[in-house]
């Protein structure tokens, strides 16, 4: 934003100088980018009245005029510009003056007529570009004054960048109300009489998406003069702001967006049917835009309407049909609307527009200043364009209406994130001198937000209110203490670059994606799961924070098979987002690691056939993973059905009754509709519930030899192979050192609804050797317990 220093001083006037000034709105967080002066270097230049303006002799372009500054005499000068007329108030340089480029005026002849002095543009005196004629002062202006003190050019545009949260200094008063605080200096805003209403005309208002603006008011003044001329002491203030004059009605709207941040928009009343209606606007419609463009209207834009269609994009950009026109309007319909952000961000962008009021309205509008923004508008209407105003009419919405906010600040975090002691007099003022309102009590503010202050949320935002109002450099520039502290790590602690090494070890890619994810594809994959939806998303295919990595890992896959790459092996560690009432800030992170693979087994090669990949090859490599924790005989694969996974081929992971995972090939209609090519199998997994391993016990290793013996079971189908194993874990004893399925066997000599699970037992001792009927014992052991519990016998 640019604005005019002198406007600024207008309304609170410190004793510093523009580069002090500049420093400390730095220092308040609105970065100053750069000053210039609001005109360009001259002397000697006047006020001036043509007193006569008569032909040339011998140039039909220029006029040779009698010019007063004043003095006894006149001054003889001769001027080329198609407005210098007789009567007219001018910038008159008169000989010694020095113009912009160091460019002196000197007595001269032109086509044989004398000439003193020089009757200037704006351009000739580096003020603007524009170079349409002399410059047309007022009537009143005093002749003989010098100009760089009639119009108070001595001045500097001074231009800030504000972060989107500050949108309260998008406005002279905003800034004004910073540096009175800083300065600790009263704010002295433009006295102006509230208008009186001498008509009885009001405005049909009808809002029918009170969501999106809580707040509206219309006004009627009538029988304005649109062809009066705007003062120009209101063209100088919006030129310094780099807002060119249009008309009056359409310069008066635009100093209140300047002077008190509050954007409004003027209809011609003779153009609208009304009652106005503020909705959401029809897929397809049209609106002709006061730039002559022709925008196609979408559904999620919230548009001022009348009877017979769109009059404006609310907050956006004004209807050409319904607009002002500076030769024919008579009566006029102000307004003045707080629009919900969330209605307005985005949409400027969506139709390739930037206004001055999406700009304001994006970041949030003071909710308490449209009313004082529509009396202030109808004030400068009427004094300048005349007419008479009706009463304001006005539609509010409460509950839709934003709440200032109550923030508790501790003694303690101030403290702790300054590393400086300010006393509690001191933050109490400046809290007060912000304009909260606030009390103090056991060590703990307890501070109420304002209106213009829509990022006023959390304990930190208070913090760095106090930082800045009482001053960065003002806190010490101390050294911190950083006192030596081991890393807390137990010995019992899995190192997650373990994990993902074993998996670089068979071929697979780590890979990172985006936390926001297409919720089209998101809602395939988790369909019962809900998602947190972003507010402002940078794209719709990236609105939603993911409740799972599959999602972006599967798009991964997708972007290289796309690629002519068949054999795809992927896996990530990254945070999913649950939303949870319970959680803070109401969604629950949690650390997991998924992976994906599709394409063959193994890489190809001339010494063996190329087989697919499988479920069982994913789960493989999972039960590699788990073996580097300690967890890896707990852990469970229990057959169960995923919306994203084939039925028959996927499982949960539990560990100890909880469920910690998934695993399973991707559903064959989903990874078409994702596009997909082959069978792709995933599996996903909680970091935390696997994050420990057993700790290394040294013990001495058996110098007796191991034995071996091979189980031939017959269960049921029902019966889990892990179960088995885990029952021989159990009753076997410390004798048994090692145990493996080898072969599942189903087909002759095996029932009808039964299978053989060829199991290896190694059974060995550390302090002798292990005689057949010990060995024996074992195995009776085993057998007997498998035989009670799964009704399991040996295969003859």
């Amino acid at each position: 934003m640019k604005f005019s220093e002198q406007w600024v001083r207008e309304w609170v006037n410190p004793a510093i100088t523009t580069e002090q000034l500049c420093d400390q709105i730095t220092m308040l967080g609105l970065e100053v980018d750069g000053v210039e002066a609001v005109a360009g270097e001259f002397s000697g230049v006047v006020v001036g009245e043509v007193v006569e303006c008569t032909q040339h002799p011998d140039a039909d372009k220029l006029r040779v005029t009698k010019v007063n500054i004043g003095g006894e005499a006149l001054l003889d000068i001769v001027c080329g510009a198609p407005n210098c007329r007789q009567g007219l108030k001018v910038a008159c340089a008169t000989v010694g003056a020095v113009l912009p480029g160091d460019f002196k005026i000197k007595k001269a002849k032109l086509r044989g007529q004398p000439s003193e002095g020089m009757l200037c543009s704006f351009r000739e005196l580096g003020i603007s570009d524009d170079h349409g004629g002399i410059i047309e002062l007022p009537s009143d202006a005093p002749i003989g004054t010098d100009l760089r003190d009639y119009l108070q050019l001595n001045d500097q545009a001074i231009e800030i960048s504000l972060t989107p949260n500050r949108a309260d200094c998008l406005s002279i008063a905003g800034i004004a109300r910073e540096l009175g605080v800083v300065n600790k200096q009263a704010v002295k805003a433009p006295h102006f009489d509230t208008p009186s209403v001498t008509i009885t005309d009001k405005v049909d208002i009808k809002v029918s998406a009170p969501e999106a603006c809580p707040r509206y008011l219309l006004r009627v003044v009538k029988n304005v003069n649109v062809k009066a001329a705007t003062p120009m002491w209101l063209k100088e203030k919006l030129r310094r702001c780099d807002i060119r004059s249009i008309d009056p009605i359409v310069d008066i709207t635009n100093y209140i967006l300047l002077e008190l941040g509050q954007p409004m928009h003027a209809f011609d009343a003779e153009k609208v049917t009304q009652p106005f209606d503020v909705r959401m606007a029809k897929d397809g419609e049209q609106l002709v835009l006061l730039d002559g463009t022709t925008a196609t209207l979408q559904s999620n834009t919230l548009v001022i309407a009348d009877q017979k269609g769109p009059l404006a994009m609310a907050g956006i950009f004004g209807g050409q049909a319904s607009g002002v026109d500076a030769e024919n309007t008579k009566d006029v319909i102000l307004e003045a609307a707080f629009f919900n952000p969330l209605a307005i961000i985005g949409r400027a962008r969506q139709y390739g527009l930037h206004t001055d009021s999406s700009h304001r309205f994006e970041r949030g509008v003071d909710f308490e200043l449209q009313r004082k923004a529509m009396e202030r508008a109808t004030a400068l209407l009427l004094e300048i364009c005349g007419g008479q105003a009706g009463e304001i009419c006005e539609v509010a919405s409460e509950q839709y209406l934003p709440k200032v906010k109550q923030v508790q600040l501790h003694r303690e975090k101030l403290d702790s994130l300054l590393g400086h002691y300010i006393d509690n007099e001191t933050v109490t003022d400046i809290f007060q001198r912000l304009g909260f309102a606030v009390s103090f009590a056991n060590d703990i503010w307890t501070v109420t937000s304002t209106s213009w202050r829509f990022d006023i949320e959390i304990e930190e935002d208070l913090v760095e209110e106090v930082a800045r109002i009482y001053g960065y450099n003002e806190i010490p520039n101390n050294s911190p203490l950083a006192h030596l502290k081991m890393r807390e790590h137990r010995e019992a602690d899995v190192d997650v670059s373990s994990l993902k090494t074993a998996l670089v070890g068979n071929d697979f890619y780590e890979a990172i994606t985006y936390s926001f994810v297409d919720p089209k594809i998101q809602q395939l994959l988790h369909p019962d799961q809900p998602a947190l939806i972003l507010p402002n998303p940078i794209s719709s295919e990236m609105s939603v924070m993911r409740v799972s990595l599959l999602t972006g890992l599967l798009g991964a896959v997708l972007y290289n098979q796309n690629r002519q790459q068949n054999r795809i092996r992927l896996f990530e560690l990254g945070l999913r987002f649950i939303p949870d009432e319970k959680a803070e800030f109401g969604v629950r992170q949690e650390r997991v690691f998924s992976a994906v693979m599709t394409g063959t087994r193994l890489n190809e090669h001339w010494a063996g056939k190329t087989e697919q990949a499988d479920f069982f090859d994913l789960k493989g490599y999972l039960e590699n993973l788990l073996s580097l924790t300690a967890f890896a005989n707990d852990v469970k694969f229990i057959a169960k059905a995923f919306p994203a996974f084939h039925p028959g081929q996927s499982a949960s992971i539990v560990l100890n009754g909880e469920e910690i995972g998934f695993i399973g090939q991707i559903h064959p209609n989903i990874a078409q509709k994702i596009g997909l090519n082959g069978k792709v199998f995933a599996c996903e997994i909680l970091v935390d519930k696997i994050a420990q391993r057993k700790v290394a016990v040294a013990k001495e290793i058996s110098r007796f030899p191991a034995n071996r013996r091979d189980l031939a079971l017959v269960v049921g189908n029902d019966v889990s192979a892990s179960d088995v194993l885990d029952v021989c874990r159990a009753v076997a004893g410390e004798k048994l050192t090692g145990i493996n399925l080898f072969d599942v066997y189903q087909g002759q000599g095996v029932p009808e609804g039964y299978k053989s699970l060829a199991i290896s037992l190694i059974i060995q001792d550390t302090e002798k050797t292990l005689e057949e009927e010990d060995i024996n014992a074992v195995i009776s052991v085993v057998l007997s317990e498998l035989k009670q519990r799964f009704n399991a016998y040996l295969r003859d």
